[in-house]
C-alpha cells in the first residue's frame, strides 16, 4: 500500500471519528468518576451542617493555616526528594551499562512493599528521637519514591537513543547532561510520578500518626475519633481535596504537550551509555537508598521476630487470606472501572475528559479515614444491607485506588498508535469493536500492572480496612496495627514479615514488567 493511500485512510478515519471519544467510553468513565467522588457527597453534607459561616470561620483559623503549611511542606519535601532518587535511579537502570541493572531495577521498587506505618514503627523502635517532621520525611520519602520511579522507568525504557548519541557527538557526554536530556523528553511521566507522590504524602495516615507530626490526616482522624466535631473534620478534608485539585492542575501544566520518542527495544539495549569508573559511585548511591528504605526497616522487623511470640501459623494464614481475598477482588473491579477512564483520557483532550481525570485524582487525596467514614455514612443511609460486609470494603478500596489503575492503563493506552484505531474504523469497525479487538490486547500489560499495583496498595491500607472490614474478619494490616500500637513487637513480627513478603510479589511484577 503506497504512502499516499495510507495518508488518505488516516485522514478519512479522522474525519469519520472527529477525534472524539466514543459514547461507549464517556458513559462508563463518567460513572467511574462519580463513584470516585462519592465521599465528597458525605463531606459536603457534614461540612455545611452548621452553615456556611462556620465553614469560613474554620478555614480562616490560624490552626488551619498551620495545618496547610505543615502538610504542604511535608508533601513538597518528600516529592522533591523522591524525584531526586527516582530520576537518577531510573536513568541508571534503563539507559546505562550499570552492573546487575536488572536486579537494581527490581530492588529500587521494593520499598513500595513497605507500609508507611510499619517503616515508621521500625525506625522509632531503633531511634525514638526521630519523631517529628524529619522522621515523617524520611519514612514517607523512602516508601513513596517508587510511585515516581516506576513511571519514569517505563518512560526512559521507551526513549529513542539517537538523541543521546547526538549529544555525545557534540561533546555533551557527561552523566548529568545525558540524564537531563532524557528527563526533558519524559516530562509527562515525571510530572505524573510527582503528582502521585504528593497525593500519597498528603493522604498518608500511618507515618504521620506514628511519628506524631500534625498534618491534615492526623487532625482529621482526631476529630472523627473524638466524635464531637465531625463538621470540622469534613471541612478540613474538603480543603485537602481543593489542594489536590490545585496539584492536578499544576501537574497538567507541567506535563504540557510533551512528546516522547519511542525506540526499538533491541536497538536500545545495544546502545547503553558506558559508566566506566563512575559506575562505582552509582552503585554506592543506589546501595544507600536501599539500606535506608528497605534494609534498616527489615533489620528491625527481623529483630522483633527473635522474641517469643504467641502468634501461630494459623493466625497469620487467616489474616493473609483476608488481605489477599479483599485486595484481589478490589483490584479486578478497579481495573475494569479504570479502563474506560484511561482510554478516554488518553484519546481525548476535551473538557469532559479532563473533568473525569481530575475527579478521579482528587478523590485519591482524601485520607483513608475520610473515605472509610464516608462509606459508613453511605452504607447506613443508602445501602444498609452491605454495611460491615465485604462489598462495602471493596467499594472503598476502589474509590481510594482507582487513580493507581488509571495511571497504569493511561500510560499503556498512550503507547498504542492512533493509526491502528483509525485504520480499524476506516474498515468499518464500530468503536466498541475497535476497543475489543485492537486496544484491549495491547492494554493487557498495563492491566496486569494495574491489578498488581492496586493489590499491593489494598493489602497495606489501614484506616479503611479497620473501619469497614466484615465483622469477625482480620487482615495482616489490622493485626499488625493492633500489636504495634501497644509496642507488642514480638507478636507484630509474624504479621509484618508476611505482609512485606506478599506485598513484595506484586511489587516485583510491576518493577520487572517490560524488561
Amino acid at each position: 500500500m503506497s504512502t499516499s493511500v495510507v495518508t488518505r485512510l488516516r485522514a478519512t478515519s479522522r474525519r469519520r471519528s472527529g477525534d472524539r471519544a466514543p459514547l461507549a467510553l464517556v458513559v462508563p468513565a463518567v460513572l467511574a468518576a462519580l463513584a470516585a467522588l462519592a465521599p465528597l457527597y458525605y463531606l459536603g453534607t457534614i461540612a455545611f451542617d452548621r452553615g456556611a459561616s462556620a465553614v469560613w470561620e474554620e478555614l480562616w483559623r490560624r490552626r488551619t493555616l498551620d495545618l496547610v503549611t505543615r502538610s504542604l511542606l511535608l508533601a513538597a519535601s518528600c516529592t522533591a526528594a523522591s524525584l531526586a532518587i527516582a530520576i537518577p535511579g531510573a536513568w541508571l537502570v534503563t539507559r546505562t551499562d550499570l552492573r546487575a541493572r536488572a536486579v537494581w531495577r527490581v530492588l529500587l521498587a521494593l520499598p513500595l512493599a513497605m507500609p508507611s506505618y510499619l517503616a515508621a514503627f521500625a525506625w522509632l523502635s531503633w531511634r525514638e528521637g526521630l519523631a517529628g517532621f524529619w522522621g515523617a520525611f524520611l519514612v514517607l520519602t523512602s516508601v513513596s519514591y517508587p510511585y515516581a520511579y516506576l513511571p519514569v522507568v517505563a518512560a526512559f525504557s521507551r526513549l529513542e537513543p539517537a538523541h543521546e548519541e547526538v549529544a555525545q557527538l557534540h561533546g555533551r557526554a557527561g552523566m548529568w547532561h545525558l540524564m537531563m536530556l532524557s528527563a526533558r523528553q519524559c516530562r509527562s511521566a515525571i510530572a505524573a510520578g510527582a503528582l502521585l507522590v504528593a497525593l500519597y504524602v498528603l493522604s498518608d495516615f500511618g507515618a504521620v500518626a506514628t511519628m506524631r507530626y500534625d498534618t491534615f490526616t492526623w487532625v482529621i482522624f482526631g476529630a472523627y475519633r473524638a466524635g464531637f466535631n465531625p463538621s470540622r473534620a469534613a471541612i478540613l478534608a474538603a480543603l485537602l481535596v481543593v489542594i489536590a485539585v490545585v496539584l492536578i492542575v499544576l501537574e497538567a501544566l507541567a506535563r504540557g504537550r510533551a512528546v516522547e520518542t519511542h525506540s526499538d527495544r533491541t536497538a536500545q539495549r545495544s546502545r547503553t551509555i558506558p559508566l566506566g569508573l563512575r559506575g562505582l559511585g552509582a552503585q554506592v548511591m543506589l546501595c544507600a537508598v536501599i539500606v535506608v528504605a528497605l534494609l534498616i526497616p527489615l533489620w528491625r522487623i527481623a529483630g522483633w521476630s527473635t522474641r517469643a511470640s504467641e502468634v501461630g501459623v494459623s493466625d497469620v494464614a487467616m489474616a493473609l487470606w483476608g488481605s489477599v481475598r479483599y485486595s484481589l477482588i478490589a483490584a479486578a473491579l478497579t481495573v475494569v472501572l479504570a479502563l474506560p477512564v484511561a482510554l478516554l483520557v488518553a484519546r481525548s483532550r476535551s473538557r469532559s475528559a479532563r473533568w473525569v481525570e481530575g475527579s478521579v485524582y482528587a478523590a485519591h487525596a482524601l485520607p483513608g479515614i475520610v473515605v472509610a467514614i464516608s462509606m459508613v455514612f453511605l452504607g447506613v443511609r443508602l445501602v444498609r444491607s452491605i454495611y460491615l460486609e465485604a462489598p462495602l470494603l471493596v467499594l472503598a478500596y476502589v474509590v481510594l485506588f482507582l487513580p493507581l489503575a488509571v495511571g497504569s492503563l493511561r500510560a499503556a493506552a498512550e503507547q498504542i498508535p492512533r493509526t491502528l484505531e483509525h485504520v480499524a474504523r476506516s474498515l468499518g469497525s464500530a468503536p466498541l469493536a475497535v476497543i475489543r479487538r485492537v486496544s484491549l490486547p495491547l492494554l493487557l500489560p498495563g492491566m496486569a500492572a494495574g491489578v498488581a499495583l492496586v493489590t499491593l496498595a489494598a493489602m497495606k491500607e489501614l484506616p479503611v480496612t479497620m473501619l469497614l472490614r466484615p465483622t469477625g474478619s482480620e487482615t495482616l494490616a489490622t493485626r499488625l496495627w493492633t500489636s504495634t500500637t501497644v509496642s507488642d513487637y514480638a507478636n507484630a513480627a509474624p504479621y509484618a514479615l508476611a505482609l512485606v513478603f506478599f506485598v513484595a510479589i506484586p511489587t516485583a511484577i510491576i518493577s520487572g514488567r517490560g524488561r
